[in-house]
């Protein structure tokens, strides 16, 4: 509905009160409504899933078209990226919000700093969400205000021109409501657990849930060890579980993101149940570690288990868990996303031990055999080296080639001596291009940064605490940040505006008229940076 058709409407539900609602302005009313499209966490879920279809057709058509996400914290994380997305490139197109359990067991939990191992509360995970999407409706509320403003001033001017163009900016507006592609870790519990908790992260506005096959009570970070992973059924069951939940609440075009932790996982908690050879159950024990054994040498209290007339006893560990063969971890993978696509999934993730378009893409090549269509979201992480990887691949392919390497000690490419070498420089340019590369080569639709903002709050902050409580004093404060931000047009320059002061100062205005006691008079500091 454009602005004006708005208006009309919002004065005809004044004019049914005949005169009791003498002192209520159309216009304004139409302008709250402009400002707050989305009036439920399901009317963001319902309006993002169809963004993330859309873009997922798009990826099929061309894989150009891939789409981005950095990783959030706090709300106003995410409104500053979205803010900066639309002054950098005019339009959100392609990039989404990622929502890591990550950083929320680092840095939300009321338990204090912990690692990623679900053990923070699993409520925080859709207060996040929906933090995060009050903050950007805030963002969309702030743009229109602005853009009202300026409809005001042109009317006062008596320019139509410039009302006109106010105008159409406010019916052409962008939100800056995105999807987010949100971590529910391993479900947090059984599949009834992975329900309840999904139902709540759609019902704050989630479009889009990622989960992961290790198990909830032994889950680790996808990129430490001792990840243990769980058959097949276990995992298909939370898939489905987070499928009814999108149905039951009315949004069929949710996303579900099944992540594969087989290829770092050697271990399971679990024999899978089997009916006949050949089935899902099976295929995952066909990946146990076994040894044959006699029926005269079982000892006390073993697990066995039978394949083809042969007794097998399985590698226990001390700690109940079962060992799986080395180098299997790429075919578990491999099955896991067939299985997983097969069974409710949209979209894969594999989480690697580094970032390796070949060793991705021959995962997805045998995968693409049996569901065409597969697409990934990779997860670009700071846990990789990535110039430590990225040179090696190149003196890897160098030393492949034949080429002389005398100058390069392969152990040491980290080393800052490298920095403006042809090595150093080929091997940037490789990470330069690495999503637009991958998202070619492997059939990676989404790319996604975990925990961007964790590593460049610990960065600035660094840098401003050497230079203020050092020699700089104030300068290292003024030169290092609010100059640049001046300079650079950061919103948040202006902070008692992105606060919410003037979208009050209107709310203020329209209550009270002429009483309206207004923060953004002359003497208010932030005029200091009009310019």
């Amino acid at each position: 509905m454009t602005y004006f058709a708005e208006i009309h409407r919002q004065t005809a539900i004044k004019h049914k009160q005949g005169g009791n609602w003498q002192g209520i302005d159309p216009e304004f009313a139409a302008r709250l409504r402009q400002q707050n499209r989305f009036q439920t966490g399901l009317d963001i879920a319902r309006y993002t899933a169809r963004i993330m279809r859309e873009d997922m057709t798009a990826y099929d058509a061309d894989p150009a078209a891939y789409t981005q996400s950095l990783g959030c914290w706090h709300g106003f994380i995410g409104q500053q990226k979205m803010i900066s997305i639309k002054k950098h490139f005019g339009s959100t197109k392609g990039r989404y919000l990622y929502l890591s359990g990550w950083m929320i067991a680092a840095l939300r939990s009321e338990f204090g700093p912990l690692p990623d191992q679900s053990m923070h509360e699993k409520t925080s995970v859709p207060a996040l969400i929906e933090e995060l999407y009050t903050f950007l409706r805030q963002a969309d509320a702030r743009e229109l205000g602005g853009l009202f403003r300026d409809l005001d001033k042109a009317r006062e001017a008596g320019d139509e021109a410039a009302a006109a163009k106010a105008q159409q900016a406010i019916d052409n507006h962008q939100t800056h409501v995105v999807p987010i592609i949100a971590d529910i870790d391993a479900g947090f519990g059984n599949a009834e657990a992975t329900y309840l908790l999904a139902r709540k992260m759609i019902e704050a506005g989630a479009c889009s849930i990622q989960i992961e096959n290790q198990v909830s009570d032994e889950k680790q970070c996808g990129h430490q060890d001792g990840k243990v992973t769980v058959p097949h059924e276990d995992f298909l069951q939370k898939i489905r579980a987070i499928r009814y939940a999108f149905l039951e609440l009315g949004i069929p075009e949710g996303v579900i993101v099944a992540r594969t932790d087989s290829l770092g996982a050697g271990l399971t908690k679990q024999i899978a149940f089997t009916r006949e050879p050949g089935d899902l159950g099976d295929q995952y024990n066909a990946f146990l570690d076994c040894e044959e054994v006699d029926a005269a040498d079982i000892g006390t209290g073993e697990v066995l288990i039978s394949r083809e007339g042969r007794l097998l006893r399985p590698k226990r560990l001390p700690s109940n868990l079962y060992q799986f063969r080395p180098g299997t971890g790429e075919d578990r993978c491999v099955l896991d996303c067939i299985t997983s696509l097969q069974n409710g999934a949209d979209l894969l993730w594999i989480e690697t031990e580094k970032p390796h378009i070949e060793q991705i893409a021959g995962m997805v090549d045998r995968i693409r055999e049996v569901v065409p269509k597969a697409k990934l979201v990779y997860n670009n992480s700071p846990s990789f080296n990535w110039t430590l990887n990225f040179r090696q691949q190149v003196y890897d392919a160098w030393e492949a080639e034949g080429r002389d390497l005398t100058d390069y000690d392969r152990d040491m490419l980290m080393s800052q001596h490298y920095d403006d070498s042809a090595l150093a420089i080929e091997a940037d340019e490789k990470i330069r291009t690495f999503q637009r590369d991958a998202a070619k080569r492997a059939g990676i639709f989404h790319h996604l940064i975990t925990l961007p903002t964790y590593h460049t709050a610990a960065l600035s902050t660094d840098n401003l605490a050497k230079r203020y409580f050092g020699e700089e004093a104030m300068l290292g404060y003024v030169k290092q940040v609010q100059r640049e931000e001046i300079r650079q047009g950061i919103a948040c320059v202006k902070h008692q505006n992105i606060a919410g002061s003037d979208i009050g100062d209107d709310h203020k205005e329209a209550f009270a008229g002429e009483a309206a006691l207004k923060a953004g008079g002359e003497h208010n500091t932030m005029n200091q940076f009009a310019a």
